[in-house]
This record gives structure tokens, C-alpha cells and sequence, in this order.
């Protein structure tokens, strides 16, 4: 029997994962019945009844897993540290619990899967929310697409079924901020991408602020494109150029006695500020390198966790023969 992993990451979720873990469970016993299931719920250490929730859950179904954390790690690192524990065939990358993110679709990805597809990837076409947002989320993926050194397809998120191999190739990353998404994007494999509509939070509060969210697309354009620093460079070459030839028409207009006009400060002050903010800019994109090089060669565990609940000593980088051939070992 094949196992399907589901990793769902939350903090502060005690109205969503009860419903989220009896939404997958009655998805498996209905369409899924010939496969196993492994849901992983990662707790950023939470500050409810979310943990007290989720053990009790386990305490009843030896498929649910708990990974919690020390401290909020952030959703991409706990959950990046959580696909280090599936074991599946498979795994659903990242299943909120809000389920904004239809696990509906579960078995038309895993039968995708079964086809041949070792990424099946869910792009949402459609958002039940703002216009504002909706509209900037389409400028950052268009952008990002644009600036990467590979393609990073517009809409599609964490929201992804990936075969073993894949996630072996994805856990091969050693990174201290992993854009989960672009990760697995620039790994290659055989992909498929299913549209659908990303429903609006019917319970609980987003814990994604605008701040988490322009930090996200940070990361995302920094880690995975070279374009900001090669802007720099055409920028910085531009206004060098552009310097050179106003000083030599500066020389020729005063050798023809064109310059008739008072020298005044205007100019000076103008371009005094518009170099300065160039500079600033600049160095702040260069800052911007400087940070993720420094964080990654400090080294240090991407996440600590306080507690397991049903997790035993399987490695998560084991493919399945591996654990099959352990399991009779030990037998």
C-alpha cells in the first residue's frame, strides 16, 4: 500500500484543525481507500489550544503526526523542517488548516501522480479575496518569473504533490530562509499544474501580514535571481555615462560661450540627493545579500522542536525500499 503524506503547518489554529485533519481523513476513506495516510500538523508554538487539539487528535489516530516548535520559526522553515519527517511515496507539500486550499483535489493530484507526473502542482487561478491583493500577488509573480534564472510558474504556492524523489532532491537544500515554491521549481522534474480556486478564511484570523508578505517576496526575488545586483550594475553604469557626457558638454557649451545662464545650486542639490538615494538604494540591496550570506554560514538548526507526538526514528531521507528493508531488519 502506497502512503500520501500531508504537511500542514499552523499557529494559533484551535477552530481549524479538527476540521482540517476530519476533512483528509474522510477524503482517503472515500476516495482514497487504497493508500495510506500520514498527516503532519507543525506547530509554530502556538499560544491556544492548538497543540492540547492536536494530541488529542493523535491520541486517536496513529496517522496524525505533531511536530512542535520551540518558537515560531515561520511557516516556510517549520514547514521545510516538517517535510524532513514524511516517509509517504508522495507528499502534499503544504495543506493549511485553514483550507483556503482545496484538499479536495487530493485524489485528482494523486491520480496525476499515478500517471506519471512526479509534480502535480496547484496554481490558484482564482482568489477570494481583494482586488488590491489579488492584483499585487499577480505584479509579484509576473515579476519573479521574470527575474529568475528559471521558470517559476505564476500563482502556483506550497500547495504541490511531489513524488520521493523529488522531495529528496528538495530536502538536499541546505538554506536558512527556503522558498519552498522556488525550490522546487528550479529541481526540475516531470510537472502538471491544475487550476483552482483559492477560497477565502471561513474561521480564525491570517496570521500573514503585509509585512510577512513583502519579507516573503523578498526572499523569493534575492534568493532566486541575480536581477537586483545586475540592476545595480546598469544603473550605476548608466549614471556614470550619462555623468561623462554632461561634463563634456559642459566643456564644449563653455568653450562656445553657450552657458548664459546664472550658476546656481539647484542643480547641485538635486543631484547631490538623487546620487545619494541611488547610492542608498543600492547599498541596501547589497545589504540585502550581505544578510542571507551571513545567516547561512552562522549555521545552526533551521528550526529546534520542543516536542514529537508519534514521530519514531524513521529518516526522512530514506525512500520507501529503504524503510521496508529496515523494517524487516528489525523484525
Amino acid at each position: 500500500m502506497k502512503k500520501i503524506t500531508i504537511v500542514s503547518p499552523c499557529y494559533n489554529e484551535e477552530d481549524n484543525v479538527e476540521a482540517c485533519h476530519e476533512t483528509v481523513r474522510a477524503i482517503f476513506e472515500r476516495e482514497l481507500p487504497g493508500y495510506e495516510r500520514e498527516h503532519i500538523f507543525i506547530d509554530n508554538c502556538s499560544s491556544d489550544r492548538t497543540v492540547e487539539i492536536l494530541k488529542g487528535i493523535a491520541a486517536r489516530d496513529p496517522s496524525v503526526k505533531i511536530v512542535v516548535n520551540a518558537r515560531n520559526f515561520g511557516v516556510f522553515r517549520s514547514t521545510f523542517n516538517g517535510l524532513r519527517h514524511a516517509t509517504g511515496d508522495a507528499t502534499l507539500v503544504m495543506l493549511p488548516v485553514d483550507l483556503q486550499d482545496p484538499p479536495e483535489l487530493l485524489p485528482e493530484f494523486v491520480k496525476l501522480w499515478e500517471q506519471g507526473y512526479e509534480i502535480v502542482a496547484g496554481a490558484r487561478s482564482t482568489r477570494e479575496e481583494t482586488f488590491a491583493l489579488r492584483t499585487s500577488r499577480k505584479i509579484f509573480y509576473r515579476l519573479v518569473n521574470a527575474l529568475s534564472d528559471f521558470e517559476l510558474s505564476p500563482d502556483v504556492g506550497e500547495f504541490q504533490l511531489i513524488d520521493r524523489k523529488v522531495l529528496e532532491a528538495v530536502l538536499k537544500h541546505n538554506d536558512h530562509y527556503p522558498y519552498i515554491r522556488g525550490i522546487i521549481a528550479s529541481v526540475g522534474f516531470k510537472r502538471i499544474i491544475i487550476p483552482y480556486t483559492w477560497r477565502a478564511r471561513k474561521r480564525g484570523v491570517s496570521k500573514h501580514n503585509l509585512f510577512m508578505l513583502v519579507d516573503q517576496a523578498l526572499n523569493a526575488i534575492f534568493a532566486f535571481t541575480k536581477a537586483p545586483m545586475r540592476a545595480c550594475t546598469f544603473v550605476g553604469t548608466g549614471i556614470a555615462a550619462a555623468s561623462i557626457l554632461f561634463a563634456l558638454f559642459s566643456v564644449v557649451a563653455y568653450l562656445f560661450g553657450w552657458g548664459v545662464g546664472p550658476r546656481g545650486t539647484t542643480t547641485i542639490i538635486v543631484a547631490l540627493f538623487f546620487l545619494s538615494g541611488i547610492q542608498l538604494l543600492f547599498i541596501g540591496m547589497l545589504g540585502e545579500y550581505i544578510t542571507s550570506i551571513h545567516n547561512q554560514v552562522r549555521g545552526g538548526p533551521m528550526v529546534i522542536e520542543r516536542e514529537l507526538v508519534n514521530i519514531g526514528n524513521e529518516s526522512a531521507a530514506e525512500a520507501p525500499p529503504a524503510r521496508i528493508a529496515k523494517a524487516k531488519a528489525r523484525a
